[in-house]
């Protein structure tokens, strides 16, 4: 164990880099997005997980008689995740067995564990590493089109917590540490809130609640894989060329499971005629599912191939819920 705060949140970041490689998990995310998928990690490292509903603990570690870890079903599924991973890199780096509780949300990266505890520093340090790396940030911005003075705006960094699998706090925390925004930026962006953020993109529909994220798409996420919530708002921004008779197919979507709650266009070019117009789409899962969503933008009355064709995979079934983890759920299926 390390025995000052500076070496431990190196020992911790170093072993996530190390097994990143191990799984080779930058390669996968880099071509087809998505996050780090940490429950997938601790089933292909071996590591027995059970989540289970506990009462005053986000997690826990074991190491004997054999080394497993909990889960607790009562938060988030950013939180859940960023546990996992603390628990994962208790496993990791082979550490004594830990009780966590909230203080693993406060303390990094910006405090260190009182009473010298460097153990958890580097439990810490591991899962900020391992869960938000800062290549994961930079491949997401180049996807999107992101530059670092888009991170001054809650709406960006809303999206890009969404997309790492974070809360939108830890996110900015983390653009800090990763010295993509200045501490005094971070001050002003933990003064919106997320659910302003979400009011903002459903515009004039209101959900029952608004527990849910809310994911804006767009053509840059072709190809990508979205893991969210059973409670997920997708809003859908596409270009749309009406003016030639190509529509998007939102009967596509409907098969995907998905129920249109609103639908609009809007001018790109106010003044111009027949052109181009922005189709912004705002589509609720009819259930908790996982599965493929395609849309074609095509001439209803032609049999041609698409204009422009958008397709992603998706997984809306979170948080994780009591008994094994979807991972190792979906690994079971496979195997059968």
């Amino acid at each position: 164990m390390a025995s000052d705060y500076a070496s431990a949140v190196r020992a911790g970041t170093m072993a996530a880099g190390r097994l990143h490689r191990e799984l080779d998990t930058r390669a996968l995310i880099e071509t087809q997005g998505g996050s780090v998928d940490v429950f997938g990690a601790i089933h292909a490292v071996g590591l027995p997980l059970l989540l289970r509903p506990l009462k005053g603990l986000l997690g826990a570690y074991l190491s004997a008689p054999a080394p497993g870890v909990l889960v607790t079903t009562e938060r988030p599924m950013s939180i859940q995740r960023f546990t996992a991973a603390h628990e994962l890199g208790h496993f990791s780096m082979r550490h004594e067995p830990s009780l966590d509780d909230e203080s693993i949300l406060r303390r990094m990266p910006m405090s260190p564990e009182p009473g010298n505890n460097f153990e958890e520093t580097e439990a810490d340090a591991f899962a900020i590493a391992f869960m938000m790396p800062k290549w994961l940030v930079l491949a997401h911005s180049a996807r999107q089109g992101w530059q670092i003075d888009h991170f001054r705006r809650p709406n960006v960094v809303y999206q890009l917590s969404l997309r790492i699998g974070a809360s939108y706090e830890a996110t900015c925390r983390t653009l800090v540490r990763y010295n993509l925004i200045s501490p005094s930026v971070m001050t002003d962006l933990l003064r919106t809130q997320p659910r302003s953020l979400k009011v903002d993109l459903l515009k004039d529909y209101r959900p029952d609640n608004y527990r849910g994220d809310v994911w804006l798409l767009t053509e840059r996420d072709a190809g990508s894989r979205i893991d969210g919530s059973r409670n997920d708002l997708f809003v859908l921004r596409l270009e749309e060329h009406s003016g030639g008779g190509y529509l998007w197919d939102l009967d596509q979507l409907i098969a995907s499971g998905f129920a249109v709650v609103r639908d609009e266009r809007e001018a790109i070019d106010g003044d111009g005629i027949g052109g181009p117009v922005v189709r912004r789409v705002t589509a609720a899962p009819d259930a908790p599912r996982r599965g493929r969503m395609s849309l074609d933008e095509r001439r209803p009355w032609q049999p041609a191939p698409a204009l422009t064709s958008l397709t992603l995979d998706f997984d809306l079934t979170g948080p994780e819920q009591t008994g094994l983890s979807r991972a190792e759920r979906r690994h079971l299926l496979e195997a059968a």
